[in-house]
């Protein structure tokens, strides 16, 4: 190569397309810092507001009686993880089974078809609306044990936040597994229920487990579904037939009071609810690089 040929290929500032490539460069970044720049604020205020709060005795104790010093959010602790895991005995197999039988055994029909573009519609629905959807089926009938608002009915509103996450998860996770395993396991003898609990289950765990984590944490940050379905309670939960505490909706309740004391714990649930969605976050982001490795 000649000089002047490897003096073309030195990069040259003045150049009409290297100076656009810097500026949309720019752009793109500004752009980048304004997107996440929301999610940067939220937490900073949160943890200037409400992390100063956090001791033992916050998350131990019960709230106080409305204008009171003192006390802490523990019954709202318990009442989350206690929703929470409610859903999650309701939503894990369905949206996993759900799963299984849209990659598995009917990838193309119709009535496959018809449950993905469901699953897509139900996960685009405001959950307010699943809350009245619970209330009218659940609450206002009084169908379980003659009992109106209860943790039972709340984690049922949840669930329905959750199945549409965990199924298109699960699906799209089945599909990734290379068709040869599935077709390795048949020839050497193995059932199709063999080969899906013991060959494609297990490879796709990865993506599952994500799924089924982020579908966790969007669940145990809403307040709409809670209002209508589990209520408030501000005492320790007595039992899942009855009205339980939760996180969300002791921070809409306590916020619009006017007392000092009850908005600084409303601050505090804040900070524990971002923080425990925060950490489920994380651990769906650690568990799907597991699926790269």
């Amino acid at each position: 190569m000649t000089l002047s040929q490897y003096d073309s290929l030195r990069y040259r500032n003045g150049l009409a397309r290297n100076l656009w490539n810097r500026i949309f460069t720019t752009v793109a970044a500004l752009f980048t810092g304004l997107a996440v720049l929301p999610l940067v604020l939220v937490l900073v205020y949160v943890l200037l507001k409400g992390g100063s709060l956090i001791n033992w005795q916050l998350l131990t104790e019960l709230p106080p009686p409305p204008g009171l010093d003192g006390g802490g959010i523990g019954n709202a602790i318990v009442g989350t993880l206690l929703i929470t895991a409610l859903a999650s005995l309701i939503a894990i197999p369905v949206g996993v089974g759900g799963g299984i039988y849209l990659a598995e055994y009917s990838r193309s029909g119709g009535f496959a078809q018809f449950v993905r573009f469901g699953t897509n519609v139900l996960s685009g629905v405001p959950s307010i609306i699943c809350g009245v959807f619970i209330y009218g089926l659940i609450v206002s009938t009084r169908v379980i044990a003659g009992q109106s608002y209860s943790a039972v009915a709340g984690g049922m509103a949840l669930a329905v936040l959750m199945i549409p996450t965990v199924i298109k998860t699960t699906d799209e996770g089945l599909k990734l597994v290379p068709q040869e395993l599935r077709w390795g396991a048949m020839g050497v003898g193995a059932s199709k229920v063999v080969t899906i609990t013991r060959v494609t289950l297990p490879a796709a765990f990865a993506p599952i487990a994500t799924g089924v984590v982020l579908g966790i944490a969007r669940a145990a940050g809403e307040t709409a579904p809670l209002i209508f379905t589990a209520l408030f309670s501000p005492f320790w939960a007595d039992g899942v037939l009855n009205p339980i505490a939760s996180m969300s909706v002791l921070i809409y309740n306590y916020a619009i009071m006017p007392y000092e004391a009850q908005i600084s714990l409303a601050w505090a649930a804040s900070f524990v609810l971002v923080m425990m969605i925060l950490l489920a976050n994380l651990l769906a982001r650690w568990i799907g690089r597991l699926s790269s490795t």
